[in-house]
């Protein structure tokens, strides 16, 4: 390079470096291209950002904005209360359950929960007749009893039983929705608790409220199905449910009605058992077996739909419906066995928790004689649609009760008893008492009492002057033709005559308990007595003055022990009247039916004695008679006290006695009456009025007179006594 004589500098020259750009590093170009490989549209190009736009407006109505906001925020309310409440409940639940699982016994403890024992009702003969009290037939075991009533119990009340863990939350939507759709309360009606709820509800819970109870259940459900075997609350549950008649059980209920163990049911009697778990009372076959049998066939189709039965076994099942025992079927002694549990010892029928056995005097044949009786008068000669009332009971002269119909309802159980509970007025049926004593003071059937009107003053009440039913008198006539034509003057005079504190005395001492009326109508039956205790006074009568206690029990004994707590004793009651008063009255009130108001009671060929009756404003009628074998009283009337038309005790209730006597007899011709029957009529003094005692007067004549006979007869004796001792030995030496 030339040098034209001037040194320059030596500078570099001035370089514009520009900023290298950044290689990726090699580990990232190998990442790059490995998601490029597996990542379709990795790595590609990405388009520039646009400036953002404006904001743009909320589109929409603003009122819809506000309800969106609005139901948002309750949902968001609903979920956080539903999410602790649920929390909550989880765990109050959990709690409950692990202390009802510490407090749950072994489930045989929980078998049986009555409060009183059972009591079973032997007729006669030793034959069961009647149960009363809560009926326990023993334990069962869900496996011991027949399969098929297991099976229809489940069909009939929880299907899922052996698949659930005590709740059944699709049973619970299904009762709902049911409950809705028949137009109740969707928690009322149906309630699709399962079978493990129900013993809950049963064993604690019975006594609570239905919404305390509802929330209780489910801890203890849960806590059971957690202690016991599903086995084990089945068992529980079938010795535990009430299914009508006092049977509680299926075993009490199987021996109830159809007399066999819960083992050997049929398809159908199993049916109608667990048909009566939903309405055990008006289900019960003994109250209607129709609608039993309807129950049934409905449960017969659940258990064919479930698998259970057979097409056939079910067509089977329906043409051979359940059908109650003879027992059952008889119902017979409903107030027989009301009388009993009634009148029998308290401490043992009504406190003891034992089952008892009770032999009674109670005989099926004569019980359903008096019913028979009692339907065919109504049926056939009372008008239809009448409300009036009968009430019948058949004594042995002993005093045992027989039969007892307390009400037109044949068989009827719990419902009033008219012939031990109705308190009326005994009308001309007391007159026997009046007469009873006369003859103790020395009367006789023959004596001539005068039947005339009069009047007598009643000191604190002021005249009184007695009527006869026909308004018409007959004079002079005798005590038996007064009593036999129930003539009302003639009964006022001798009860006068005779003292009316003697004729109280008279009739209490024949069994009268009820408190006696103050005053002469005393003798026309202004007294209330019960049917029980007319027929018995009766009864006393016919054993000749001895007085008798109607009893029904024989002897009563603890289930399973052979020697009886209590056993009647056949000791004699105590005497009211002389064997000689006894039997003419018994004659006089045989004249009552022979020749008497009595007249339709009559049956041919058969000694009969009996009284009519009527009280006053005819409110009440009666006939109360026997024959040497039984004594039958009858009470006629309205539970209202209401007047009767056209009825007198020589009618209806005549009648309805004769049918009964006839039905008891049943072609049997019983042994003579124990009555004195006179040989002729012997004509005696008159009472003139009620307040002297003229025939008293006359008759201490007339017993000097005998006095004198028999002092007399006994020296003709002895002469004839002498004749024959001297016959034999000689004439002795004075």
């Amino acid at each position: 390079m030339a040098d034209n004589g001037k040194r320059r500098p030596l500078v570099a020259p001035k370089k514009v470096f520009k900023t290298p750009k950044a290689k990726p590093a090699k580990t990232a170009g190998v990442a790059a291209s490995l998601a490029a490989k597996m990542i379709p549209g990795f790595g590609a190009s990405k388009k520039p950002k646009k400036k953002p736009a404006a904001k743009k407006k909320p589109s929409g109505n603003i009122l819809v904005r506000a309800l969106k906001w609005f139901f948002g925020g309750i949902l968001r309310i609903i979920w956080w209360v539903t999410f602790r409440v649920a929390v909550v409940l989880t765990l109050v639940i959990g709690s409950s359950t692990a202390y009802y699982f510490a407090k749950l016994p072994d489930a045989t403890a929980l078998m049986d929960d009555r409060q009183k024992g059972s009591v079973t009702l032997e007729d006669e003969t030793g034959k069961v007749f009647a149960w009363r009290g809560d009926q326990f037939g023993g334990l069962v075991h869900a496996k011991s009893v027949a399969p098929q009533l297991r099976n229809a119990v489940i069909a009939t009340e929880d299907k899922r039983f052996y698949r659930h863990f005590g709740l059944s939350p699709r049973g619970i939507v299904g009762a709902i929705r049911t409950n809705l759709r028949e137009g109740r309360h969707p928690l009322k009606g149906h309630g699709g608790s399962t079978i493990t709820q129900q013993v809950a509800k049963r064993v604690f819970f019975s006594d609570m409220g239905s919404i305390e109870r509802k929330l209780k259940e489910v801890p203890m459900s849960l806590a059971m199905e957690l202690k016991y075997t599903k086995d084990e609350i089945m068992t529980i549950y079938m010795n535990r449910a009430y299914l009508g008649a006092g049977s509680h059980g299926f075993e009490a209920a199987s021996q109830r009605y159809f007399s066999k163990s819960a083992a050997e049911v049929s398809v159908s009697e199993a049916a109608m058992l667990a048909g009566l778990l939903k309405a055990p009372s008006s289900n019960a076959p003994t109250r209607n077996i129709g609608r039993a049998q309807d129950r049934a066939d409905l449960i017969i189709d659940l258990m064919q739909d479930q698998g259970y039965l057979t097409a056939a076994q079910a067509a089977d099942a329906h043409a051979h419906p359940a059908q109650l025992s003879e027992v059952a079927k008889a119902r017979a002694g409903g107030y027989f066995a009301d009388w009993i549990m009634e009148s029998g010892p308290e401490f043992i029928l009504k406190d003891s928790t034992e089952d008892i056995v009770i032999q009674t005097t109670f005989d099926k044949r004569v019980q359903k004689a008096a019913e028979d009786a009692m339907n065919f008068i109504f049926e056939n000669k009372v008008k239809e649609g009448s409300k009036a009332q009968a009430a019948i009971i058949v004594l042995s002269p002993d005093g045992a009760v027989r039969g007892m119909v307390g009400g037109k309802k044949s068989g009827n159980a719990g419902g009033f008893n008219r012939a031990t509970q109705a308190i009326r007025q005994t009308g001309s049926s007391f007159k026997p008492f009046v007469y009873a004593t006369a003859l103790e003071d020395g009367w006789r059937w023959d004596t001539r009492v005068v039947d005339e009107s009069f009047t007598i003053n009643v000191p604190g009440s002021g005249p009184y002057t007695p009527k006869n039913y026909t308004k018409n008198f007959l004079g002079e006539i005798s005590m038996t033709t007064a009593l036999a034509k129930s003539i009302n003057t003639v009964a006022v005079k001798v009860a006068v005559a005779v003292g009316l504190e003697r004729v109280r005395a008279t009739a209490q001492g024949f069994g009268i308990k009820n408190e006696l009326a103050n005053g002469p109508a005393l003798a026309l039956g202004a007294s209330e007595s019960s049917l029980l205790e007319m027929t018995g006074a009766y009864a006393g009568i016919l054993n000749q003055g001895v007085m008798v206690e109607p009893y029904g029990i024989e002897k009563l004994t603890l289930q399973g022990d052979t020697q009886p707590l209590f056993a009647k004793t056949t000791q004699p009651g105590e005497r009211v009247i002389s064997e000689r008063a006894a039997r003419q009255l018994i004659y006089m009130m045989n004249q009552v039916v022979e020749r008497g108001s009595g007249g339709r009671a009559k049956i041919n060929g058969v000694e009969i004695a009996g009284k009519t009756g009527t009280t006053q404003g005819a409110r009440d009628a009666w006939f109360i008679g026997f024959d040497s074998d039984y004594v039958i009283g009858v009470w006629m009337g309205y539970d209202d006290n209401s007047k009767l038309s056209g009825v007198t005790g020589s009618g209806l209730p005549a009648e309805i006695w004769h049918e009964t006597m006839t039905r008891v007899l049943d072609g049997k011709i019983p042994a003579p009456l124990p009555m004195d029957i006179p040989a002729q009529q012997v004509e005696q003094p008159r009472v003139s009025d009620g307040t002297q005692r003229n025939p008293n007067d006359s008759l201490r004549d007339i017993a000097r007179k005998i006095e004198q006979d028999v002092k007399r007869l006994d020296k003709e004796a002895e002469n004839v006594l002498e004749k024959v001792i001297n016959g034999i030995f000689g004439k002795r030496n004075n």
